[in-house]
């Protein structure tokens, strides 16, 4: 398929734009106030948009994969990203500190339980609150799993997607004195909060090129494509989560408790040829969960606006809306 119907395929999947019906800024503690909104119908099946990073924000597109006659969506920009304030903050910014913001967004919209749909950095905080709250989440619909290891660090920070890619590798590289490209993640870590605005801008901008250049599967991506603002955020969150190990108390700590979601049904859709999140840590997670259904797309990167990653997630969203009382929605 060329590069043009594709994405004329991608739009035919998707629902029309919804405006919320509903926006709010709301105090989580800490000092961060996190931006939440509402659309879609207020009755509807309620499901929680997770967006990917950490420190991606959510976007109106994200919308679109949800029957707006059908699903009450839910999307929140994480701490320190997005609409959420303060901008670029890492303080009092952990896994945790974001389950919990979850747990209060779903406790202040007086939500019972509620379907979870997440991609990448979304895909594992969905997973880890659904361990956390196996009660809550009615299903999961997940996309470019992630599962926050060691092994999949160092294959995007450490050379394996590299090889694919060299042209793009060698100048996120290149940057960093040849005695610190032994460890990128702090290298890049000690210039992204140096105090030093320029400074940090220029690596953030390098840090977020490099997982842009290789988000689709038809795209050759510039390297310094974001603008300063997002680009510095994104870049702050992701090095502070990825050098505290997603804050969990071990490497693999989701494949570890999965057994705790276990009765939750989830649809995992993967793209074959995701260089960021590659399809190993799906096909681990759907391994032995008999309620998962890892739909395994043939031609596609890991980007959420890949045609059959859209395409998959559709079908996904409107066959679910047909278990809804199944689901005890």
């Amino acid at each position: 398929m060329d590069k043009a119907s594709g994405q004329k395929r991608a739009v035919e999947f998707l629902y029309p734009p919804i405006e919320p019906f509903d926006q709010r800024m709301l105090d989580v503690g800490d000092g961060h106030r996190v931006y939440v909104e509402q659309c879609g119908l207020p009755t509807g099946i309620p499901v929680l948009v997770v967006h990917g990073g950490p420190g991606g924000g959510c976007s109106p597109a994200m919308r679109r994969y949800f029957d707006p006659s059908v699903y009450r969506v839910i999307l929140f920009d994480q701490r320190g990203c997005g609409r959420s304030r303060p901008h670029a903050s890492v303080e009092a910014n952990t896994t945790w500190h974001l389950v919990a913001d979850m747990e209060r967004i779903r406790e202040v919209l007086d939500i019972g339980r509620w379907l979870v749909f997440g991609g990448s950095w979304g895909a594992t905080l969905a997973l880890i609150y659904a361990i956390t709250h196996p009660d809550r989440a009615a299903g999961l619909i997940l996309r470019g799993i992630f599962l926050m290891t060691q092994a999949e660090l160092r294959w995007f920070y450490g050379g394996g997607a590299g090889a694919f890619w060299p042209e793009h590798w060698a100048r996120f590289c290149e940057i960093v004195p040849e005695n610190e490209r032994g460890d990128l993640i702090a290298a890049y870590g000690r210039r992204l909060f140096s105090g030093n605005l320029a400074e940090e801008t220029r690596f953030a901008r390098l840090w977020a090129g490099w997982e842009n250049a290789l988000a689709t599967i038809d795209h050759d991506a510039a390297m310094n494509d974001s603008p300063s603002d997002y680009a510095r955020a994104f870049a702050r969150l992701e090095n502070h989560y990825f050098t505290n190990a997603g804050f969990l108390e071990q490497d693999g700590w989701i494949l570890a408790h999965k057994a705790r979601i276990a009765h939750i049904p989830a649809v995992l859709v993967q793209g074959r040829y995701d260089m960021i999140c590659p399809p190993v840590s799906a096909w681990k997670l759907a391994e032995g969960w008999a309620r998962a259904d890892l739909r395994m797309v043939p031609v596609a990167g890991h980007a959420l606006s890949e045609p059959g990653i859209s395409a998959e997630l559709v079908r996904s969203t409107d066959a679910l809306r047909r278990q809804r009382t199944a689901l005890g929605l």
